[in-house]
């Protein structure tokens, strides 16, 4: 399986007690969809798969795949903090007919690069279907260092690497020493040099509402080889990529910038609290102000 393109890890929409909104969930689908993405992550961080029981995660992905009826395909998170945990949400996964499966690193108990792929050896094992590694030591405490690589270099299910870490060096390291890991960018504002370095595809959180401006970076980048517009575009999204990736408040600025697109996406489950009433102001300015740079450069009217 090869993971191109722009690919959204779709946020849970709640109403005020914190049950899922399945209206707004089905809009969301639609607006994704409609708008051109090449994928769908059902329980990836963005999704608050972490604040989700069990039976709560397996319905959800069962539900995606509902609504997307086979028009793109479906990755869905594994993560845990048990090995023998993140099994039994593979194989759901694999139940509910995900496409692929995302495998991260265990939070908290800081395992070796050894350890962390026997970890996701043993997912594939249980399973055998397509595997996106998804390296985030910003949450995860370790890196999926060059022995894990290595070691998970026996399975050709392993097929594509989010890489979060934020080090340039890794993405170097992965672009060059891993061809065979479809690379796909995880830090939202290291977008263009993933791209010039070789990525084809990038997850994307701030796709749930501005799906059209990451699709943008992708065609000039990926798809016309057009570095200055890529550079242009990647100009006029720098301002939210710093909010996203800098602001503290990642998940609410999601759904925040998802509710402005008229689907509501309610709070975030506690501990994580609502937006309040500076950080939407500023949030909006921010997005107004992308919408219009973006018509610009690619000469759609806004």
């Amino acid at each position: 399986m090869r993971f191109e393109g722009i690919w959204t890890p779709i946020v849970t929409p709640y109403h005020d007690d914190f049950t899922v909104n399945e209206a707004a969930l089905a809009e969301t689908v639609e607006l994704l969809i409609g708008a051109g993405v090449h994928g769908i992550i059902s329980a990836g961080t963005t999704g608050e798969y972490y604040a989700q029981s069990f039976e709560e995660r397996v319905e959800l992905a069962s539900n995606i795949k509902s609504l997307i009826g086979g028009r793109v395909p479906m990755v869905v998170g594994t993560g845990a903090l048990r090995t023998e945990e993140s099994i039994a949400y593979a194989k759901a996964a694999k139940d509910v007919g995900a496409d692929a499966i995302l495998v991260a690193t265990p939070p908290y108990s800081v395992p070796t690069g050894r350890e962390i792929a026997l970890h996701a050896l043993a997912i594939d094992r249980a399973v055998d279907m397509p595997v996106m590694l998804y390296n985030y030591p910003g949450r995860m405490g370790v890196n999926m260092d060059e022995e894990t690589l290595d070691r998970l270099g026996r399975s050709s299910n392993f097929c594509g690497i989010k890489e979060s870490s934020g080090d340039i060096n890794r993405l170097h390291m992965i672009g060059r020493d891993y061809p065979h890991l479809g690379l796909l960018c995880g830090m939202d504002d290291q977008a263009l040099e993933f791209f010039a370095w070789g990525a084809r595809g990038w997850v994307c959180a701030g796709s749930n509402f501005a799906p059209e401006a990451h699709i943008a970076l992708y065609r000039a980048c990926v798809l016309e080889g057009d570095f200055t517009k890529g550079r242009a575009i990647m100009s006029a999204l720098m301002p939210l990529m710093r909010v996203l990736e800098q602001g503290g408040k990642f998940i609410q600025c999601i759904k925040h910038g998802l509710t402005m697109r008229g689907i509501p996406g309610g709070p975030p489950r506690k501990p994580l609290q609502p937006l309040n009433k500076d950080d939407k102001r500023a949030l909006e300015e921010v997005i107004r102000t992308l919408d219009t740079s973006i018509a610009q450069i690619t000469g759609e009217a806004k």
